[in-house]
């Protein structure tokens, strides 16, 4: 009987790797970017359904706790049926989810579609394309991740003034519809998902431990990154979605503030200073500079602590534990402002989250120095030779 090796699947980094690179990076825009750009409707929702800055901010929140939770399923899902069929039947979840949700008459029914039902779909068509991109990219995998989730920003650019334009000639609910309409683009990037070579492919679903790999609770590194991410998810989704109304408290025009959105603010802590649009658009785009650098990154530090392998599983997982995050942070944000009638505490909260995030992260760095030194290693790709060795040490 012919053995089949279980090596490690060449990643093509070029050819059809590119198409997967342009599928990936429409789909940050279309789920990621259209969150942070949905601060143009938090105004008008607030405002028609006469309800808290906390109660508005729960459509956001439930959003990006569903990617988060749904995200093991997702992986589970991709395995099983492959990436393109999933991200398919994603793109057409989200799409329905958002339609429907225009003809919302309370904010419940909001939660259950915008909310809910958009981030499920959004869940089903980010994870299996980010998995799928991470495979097809070795050596160019962190420049890969950079331009894939510079859609994330790209398309939050844009977004945002078309939705404001979309609100003013349609109102919020016409826009949300017409927003439903235009999600139906992730099909079609879920149709560009190819899967590697067969015999490659085989060899991947061997690697990829069944469904969701819970062993990853016992690798101490992966957990501390975990935790960093719970953190930076509190502080991540809070400033986009308060940062229109801000403005609007300040007496700043929306279409003026279409720069500063997109670029959404790392000196959180010193943004409620600002009180004009130069000082906001300055905060916002050094904030930008840093939030881009990091977004970028994330995924590629994940692969290299528990091995490209183990990608798809760890990323599900990772979603998983971050939920908390993603969900809580909008609305602890909202209950700050709701309590100090001041939109700026929102700002506060989220910069003291992504400080404090900041912290687990360098206990990782710390773990990883401590690790090296009882192998006895030159400190060089630290992540990926712990990472290598204790995946040895488990076959």
């Amino acid at each position: 009987m012919r053995r089949v090796s279980v090596g490690k699947p060449a990643a093509p980094d070029g050819g059809y790797a590119w198409f997967i690179l342009l599928s990936a990076f429409i789909v940050f825009g279309l789920t990621f970017g259209v969150i942070k750009a949905f601060g143009a409707f938090y105004v008008e929702i607030h405002q028609y359904f006469e309800t808290t800055a906390a109660g508005t901010s729960w459509i956001t929140s439930i959003a990006v706790a569903a990617i988060h939770i749904v995200a093991p399923i997702a992986s589970a899902l991709s395995t099983r049926y492959g990436c393109r069929s999933v991200v398919i039947i994603g793109g057409l979840i989200c799409s329905v989810g958002v339609a429907v949700g225009s003809f919302s008459r309370t904010m419940v029914e909001l939660y259950l579609t915008v909310g809910f039902l958009n981030g499920f779909g959004y869940a089903l068509t980010w994870t299996p394309t980010m998995t799928l991109l991470g495979l097809y990219f070795e050596k160019r995998r962190p420049v890969a991740n950079a331009l894939a989730s510079s859609g994330e920003c790209i398309l939050t650019f844009i977004l945002t003034p078309l939705f404001q334009l979309l609100i003013d000639s349609y109102s919020w609910r016409g826009a949300l519809l017409i927003l439903g309409g235009l999600q139906l683009n992730l099909c079609v990037c879920g149709m560009l998902l190819r899967p590697l070579e067969e015999g490659d492919h085989a060899e991947l679903k061997a690697k990829i431990r069944r469904y969701v790999d819970y062993t990853l609770i016992t690798n101490a590194r992966f957990m501390v990154y975990s935790m960093f991410g719970v953190f930076a998810a509190l502080g991540f989704f809070a400033p986009g979605l308060f940062l229109i109304p801000y403005a609007r408290s300040r007496g700043i025009e929306e279409y003026q503030l279409t720069v500063t959105v997109i670029l959404l603010g790392t000196v959180l802590l010193l943004c409620p200073l600002a009180a004009t649009f130069l000082e906001l658009a300055v905060f916002s785009a050094a904030y930008g500079l840093v939030y881009g650098a990091t977004v970028a990154i994330h995924i590629t530090v994940l692969a290299e602590v528990v091995g490209v392998h183990r990608l798809g599983s760890a990323l599900g997982f990772f979603m998983l534990i971050r939920s908390s995050g993603g969900l809580f942070g909008p609305p602890i944000a909202g209950f700050f402002i709701d309590k100090m009638s001041d939109y700026g505490t929102g700002f506060l909260m989220a910069g003291v989250a992504l400080i404090v995030s900041a912290m687990f992260l360098l206990l990782l760095s710390q773990m990883n120095r401590r690790s090296q030194g009882t192998a006895g290693k030159t400190p060089t790709c630290s992540w990926t030779k712990a990472s290598t060795s204790s995946e040895k040490s488990r076959t």
